[in-house]
């Protein structure tokens, strides 16, 4: 909560920078954040023990209840007429780089809120990277205990300890950030700008200064720029930094990310077929093919065009590339690649098991064997997050929201994408006009989504609470 009182600190500044009265609110928000983040650091000072896994799924669903309510503060009371339930919508939104926004007319809004609403997703971009790395693995959740086997491969001896390396992994997001920032400022947006759209696409979570979104700059070159580097959030941070002390090979070879870049091209050219086989010219059809497919399938949520106008073809693509999402240790969230290879490294060895029940079969992942315990791990994944998402949208429809809305709302919202489908809360929507039930539903689908569905949902068990 510290950090997160200090970041308040930089919209006011904006505000003030801009003669916005809302600078008080940020600084208002900073100083009772600070107070209680204080009062609970200074009341646990000298109680650091060892935390059990117990403990680490209670202290990272709380955290990520504890923050996004603070955070929704200066929304609620800046100058947007925003209850404090859409305030919450916005602040877990950007926490968890989900992107769904109830904020209408962003072309007019105060920069403090716009650089908060970027600034938030920055964090939680770099939050749920170090918690990819030094969390999950650690409480074994669906088959994130992979890359703690990995990371833990004496043939990597020259990598740093935990901690040492989210703060190198820290420094490489920094830097992107930044190099990103520079070539939007480069292909002609303002500086603020730059500075706003380049921490939402390194963290892929598509919070825009606009309306419009990226659309807005009608500019090829900003869009050719932000497909770049929403790829450069949604590969392993970690092979970054292999890479950086002189082992690119891992960048390269590593079947994750090689499959991931493959389901990439594959979408890019059938989407951009259809829409040359509708009329539209090949080199506008690739870009704006491009540009959106890598926006949905990392997460991101920027749009150039309203894809769910492309019909039928484009409508089912666009929905089940949301579910997909990115690499293990990125910024991206939905199920991930690697997942899908471990689910179906292990279907292949079970048919191969009954055709030959005395043959001895093992399931391979980045060319080594996979554990059973993993399988099981990501087949009770895939499980859950079916069930989770029949269940948000199933709570949406029984409140009154139409099929699309509820169908493409759960699944945004599980997957942390942003925008939906059909006119209420597509590319050209936002959820304002939803209800309050259905914000508060979407929230705690984008909380279930981000921490991987088994953090939340194990705090459910009666058992988990026992002694």
């Amino acid at each position: 909560m510290l950090p997160l009182a200090v970041a308040m600190c930089l919209p006011a500044i904006a505000d003030v920078a801009a003669d916005n009265p809302d600078w008080q609110v940020f600084l208002t928000a900073a100083v009772f954040t600070l107070f209680v983040g204080g009062t609970l650091a200074l009341s646990s000072r000298g109680n650091i023990r060892t935390i059990t896994p117990r403990q680490g799924f209670v202290l990272t669903t709380t955290l990520w209840l504890v923050i996004p309510a603070f955070a929704a503060l200066p929304f609620a009371f800046a100058d947007m007429d925003l209850s404090y339930t859409d305030a919450f919508f916005e602040s877990m939104s950007g926490l968890t780089t989900t992107g769904s926004t109830v904020i209408r007319s962003l072309d007019v809004a105060p920069p403090g809120v716009l650089i908060w609403r970027a600034l938030l997703q920055w964090l939680g971009g770099i939050g749920v990277i170090a918690m990819a790395i030094a969390i999950l693995p650690l409480l074994r959740i669906g088959g994130m205990q992979l890359f703690r086997m990995e990371s833990s491969d004496r043939s990597e001896k020259a990598m740093p300890r935990t901690t040492q390396l989210v703060a190198y992994i820290a420094f490489i997001y920094l830097a992107a950030s930044v190099v990103c920032a520079i070539a939007y400022w480069a292909a002609g947006m303002r500086g603020f700008d730059a500075i706003a759209h380049a921490m939402t696409t390194i963290a892929t979570g598509g919070f825009s200064t606009y309306d419009a979104s990226i659309a807005h700059f009608e500019s090829p070159v900003i869009e050719y720029i932000g497909v770049v580097f929403m790829l450069v959030g949604s590969l392993p941070f970690v092979l970054y930094l292999r890479a950086l002390r002189g082992n690119a090979r891992p960048l390269i070879r590593d079947d994750q990310v090689r499959l991931f870049l493959l389901i990439v091209i594959i979408a890019i050219f059938a989407v951009a077929y259809y829409r040359y086989e509708a009329g539209v010219e090949i080199g506008t059809a690739l870009r704006e093919a491009a540009f959106n497919v890598v926006s949905i399938i990392t997460g991101t949520g920027y749009a150039t065009a309203d894809y769910g106008a492309w019909g039928s073809f484009g409508l089912m693509m666009f929905f089940f590339l949301m579910f997909v999402g990115g690499c293990a240790g990125s910024t991206t969230c939905g199920i991930k690649i690697f997942r899908f290879q471990v689910l179906y490294a292990t279907a292949v060895t079970q048919v191969r098991r009954l055709l030959e029940p005395h043959g001895v079969y093992l399931a391979y992942y980045n060319r080594k064997p996979i554990p059973e315990e993993v399988s099981a791990s990501v087949m009770a994944f895939f499980f859950l997050y079916v069930l989770s998402y029949a269940v948000i949208a199933i709570a949406l429809g029984l409140i009154g929201v139409d099929f699309l809305t509820a169908a493409s709302g759960a699944a945004t919202a599980i997957s942390n994408v942003g925008p939906g489908l059909g006119p209420t809360i597509g590319p050209s929507g936002t959820f304002a006009t939803l209800s309050d039930g259905a914000k508060w539903i979407l929230s705690a689908g984008m909380l279930l989504g981000r921490l991987e569905l088994f953090t939340v949902v194990v705090l459910l068990l009666p058992s988990f609470w026992r002694d």
